[in-house]
């Protein structure tokens, strides 16, 4: 199994006349350890068009030093990242490809930067003698190992102050402004990877050192990384192609969260893959459904097999808090383990099933032809309008949609037709407050009204949606109790609470949509 930790670390420009201040003024620091020269060998591997480097991620097989082997980087935040090591092994472990493979599909791995480097190590020790960070003067030199790079070399100097495990991120402020009084600076780079990148690229001359690097205008940007800002989204095919493209970003980022187990990881991809979904349907007008039917049919099937543990998850949480809440006087038999039973036997395997699916072609196929399409975006005549004329009509027609199931819902009376035309409301709240939520960076703050509106009405009816399926629970519960000889009061007795909480949502509804939908909702958004 790889192992996995948090990387909180800062770099520091050097010369190799930099001298270290005495960091014992530094607050905490008691003494300043040295702990010698270490030799470290490091190839740091891409796909030929540097595909992890424009997503921030780095693979290298490093020798030499305490921690040899393989290594992958998951960028977390500006200079803290997630390490996942491997032993070391003439070829990349299959726990680590894994985790990049959404990234990087059918591409090789190939070597594109070999760092060797001095690393000078100091460890700042409290008054316990309890490491707090470590810090290295590292001498590196790099050189380019891919074909267009034609041996390309570059050599720096720098400092690197790396948090120990558990420590107070704080800490590394103080050792910042004792280096920053001695006149050391914060490196522009945000790793050594995106330097020698940087440094040894095609057409900036060779045998580079930190003096030698005017040319870094955006030092510390991934190669093939756009800028922040991106560009200028003038259409309403613009805003749309950018909303599909950040959810599209948003599946593939996520996927080695996934894998890992990370908390949240499942929910947040399956709601990326709803909102590309519902983009598609809702911005018809602007992309051709004869190409985008096929994909959104791929992404429900996405949505649903993420959705198996996810929706078991919330169901757990919902009875749980629900046992937790009744005196112990109606806790009759043994209902907390009944529901650990319950919820085991459904659950079993859940996880490596949603990994197998990320393995699967289905998948890798769906992720290709999302690239594809944004290569080469079917867009349709409505797409060059302006996004205050085309924006809005679609985002009012969900608004309708949504409308005209509230409708039809509550001209039922309270039952099961009810209950799967509120779920069918429920489906369409969520996609008009996605069509909200796709719309505001062109339309600003009507948009963001309107979103937050619907979300309102979908939080309703996603909490009636609830109790319908926990009800359908507690009564699969209630007669496995009594299947097993156990009293079946406290199930009937949650089932009936339930039912009363679904009855009051519906009570609720009619005011509440009245608010959602009120006056001046088609103004706003038309501007």
């Amino acid at each position: 199994m790889a192992d996995s930790k948090r990387e909180i670390e800062r770099k520091y420009e050097a010369t190799p006349e930099t001298r270290l201040p005495d960091l014992t003024r530094a607050a905490g620091v008691f003494e300043v350890v040295h702990r010698g020269v270490r030799e470290l060998d490091a190839v740091y591997y891409d796909t030929d068009d540097l595909r992890l480097a424009a997503a921030s991620l780095t693979l290298r097989r490093r020798t030499g030093g305490d921690d040899e082997g393989w290594h992958l980087k998951f960028p977390v935040a500006t200079g803290i990242r997630d390490e996942i090591g491997a032993p070391l092994a003439d070829t990349l472990p299959d726990g680590l490809a894994a985790l990049l493979r959404s990234r990087v599909r059918h591409a090789a791995l190939v070597p594109v930067v070999r760092l060797r480097s001095a690393r000078d190590v100091h460890h700042l020790l409290d008054a316990d003698g309890a490491l707090l960070a470590e810090l290295s003067i590292d001498e590196v030199r790099a050189e380019r190992l891919t074909e267009d790079g034609g041996g390309a070399t570059a050599a720096w100097t720098e400092i690197e102050v790396e948090l120990a495990d558990d420590g107070d991120p704080a800490f590394l402020d103080v050792v910042e402004r004792r280096l920053r009084k001695a006149g050391v600076r914060p490196s522009a780079s945000s790793s050594k990877l995106a330097r020698a990148l940087d440094e040894t690229a095609p057409g900036t001359g060779h045998h580079k050192s930190e003096h030698k690097s005017k040319h870094r205008n955006d030092r510390g940007k991934a190669p093939g990384k756009a800028s922040a800002s991106g560009p200028a989204k003038a259409t309403a095919g613009d805003h749309v192609l950018a909303y599909v493209r950040e959810q599209t970003e948003a599946i593939i980022t996520l996927d080695p969260a996934v894998r890992r187990g990370l908390p949240d990881s499942v929910h947040r991809m399956r709601v990326a893959t709803r909102r590309l979904r519902s983009a598609f349907r809702t911005y018809r007008r602007i992309l051709d459904r004869t190409l985008t039917d096929p994909l959104g049919e791929e992404l429900k099937w996405l949505a649903a097999e993420l959705g198996v543990d996810r929706d078991q998850e919330v169901l757990d949480e919902r009875l749980s808090d629900a046992l937790a809440a009744l005196p112990r006087t109606l806790r009759l038999g043994p209902v907390r383990g009944r529901l650990r039973i319950w919820s085991t036997a459904r659950r079993a395997g859940s996880r490596r099933r949603t990994v197998a699916v990320l393995d699967g072609q289905r998948y890798l196929t769906l992720l290709d032809s999302l690239d594809a399409l944004l290569a080469d975006p079917p867009l349709l005549p409505d797409a060059a309008r302006s996004p205050g004329r085309a924006l809005p009509r679609a985002v009012l027609k969900d608004h309708d949609r949504l409308a005209a199931r509230i409708d039809h819902a509550l001209v039922h009376p309270p039952g099961h037709e009810r209950d799967l035309a509120l779920h069918e409301a429920r489906k369409a709240a969520k996609r008009a407050r996605y069509a909200g939520e796709a719309a505001r960076p062109a339309l600003g703050g009507p948009a963001k009204r309107f979103a937050r509106r619907m979300k309102d009405v979908q939080k309703l009816l996603g909490d009636h949606q609830d109790s319908v399926v926990a009800r359908d629970a507690l009564r699969d519960l209630a007669v496995q109790a009594h299947a097993a000889g156990e009293s079946a009061f406290t199930w009937g007795l949650l089932h009936g609470q339930e039912e009363a909480r679904a009855a009051a949502r519906e009570r609720e509804l009619p005011e509440s949509w009245a608010r959602a939908s009120g006056p001046g909702l088609r103004a706003d958004l038309k501007g």
